[in-house]
């Protein structure tokens, strides 16, 4: 049998596809903790044997890839989407759409982002996950220095820092925000990017 074939996800049985069990296993690893989760749990969190739920699903390692991927590749997409040259519009513009899809990101992929914030490199697939992290951070503090260097943004804090503080705005949803609560996701990008790029103050109106 070819590796291609033995780590491809198994068909799952009636009432039981990927999608579900895949839901089901990152709940559970943000619960406990994913080094604290075990098949076992997973199978009788879905009525299964042991046994069973390796017609589900080929291992635990290959579930953790699955949920850190969903939440990369919507961070991967809205950055790919940002980084797109549109007649018309600023690197200004680009870096604050960037905030308002990964505001939409999140609140679509929570608990994937949620377990992507508690990963701590301790496997290969940890390990590849913060690697592609550290390249959206590179990349995103790439549109704050083009938007520094068209003159729209403040120049005296660094790119970087500024990536890391509106990553830091955007993650910090994960804490309190919850699904279906009195704030949607439009809400949510409405506020997160008037904060970051208006501020609090309000100006007295010039005369």
């Amino acid at each position: 049998m070819s590796d291609a074939a033995a780590g491809a996800p198994r068909r799952g049985r009636p009432g039981y596809d990927q999608e579900t069990v895949l839901r089901r296993a990152i709940e559970l690893f943000n619960e406990q903790g994913y080094d604290g989760t075990s098949m076992g749990d997973l199978a009788r969190e879905l009525g299964f044997s042991k046994s069973a739920i390796y017609h589900h699903v080929p291992s635990k390692t290959h579930l953790l890839a699955q949920a850190l991927d969903e939440a990369l590749d919507g961070l991967t997409e809205v950055l790919d989407e940002a980084s797109r040259e549109v007649a018309g519009a600023t690197a200004y513009d680009r870096l604050r759409r960037a905030v308002r899809l990964s505001v939409a990101v999140l609140v679509d992929h929570q608990p994937a982002v949620t377990l992507l914030l508690r990963v701590r490199g301790n496997s290969e697939v940890e390990l590849a996950a913060l690697r592609r992290r550290r390249d959206l951070d590179a990349r995103f503090a790439g549109l704050v220095r083009e938007a520094v260097e068209e003159g729209s943004l403040r120049s005296d804090v660094p790119p970087a820092l500024v990536s890391r503080l509106l990553f830091g705005m955007v993650n910090s949803l994960v804490e309190w925000h919850r699904p279906g609560g009195a704030v949607d996701a439009e809400q949510l990008s409405d506020a997160i990017t008037t904060l970051a790029f208006d501020g609090l103050v309000l100006r007295p109106p010039s005369t």
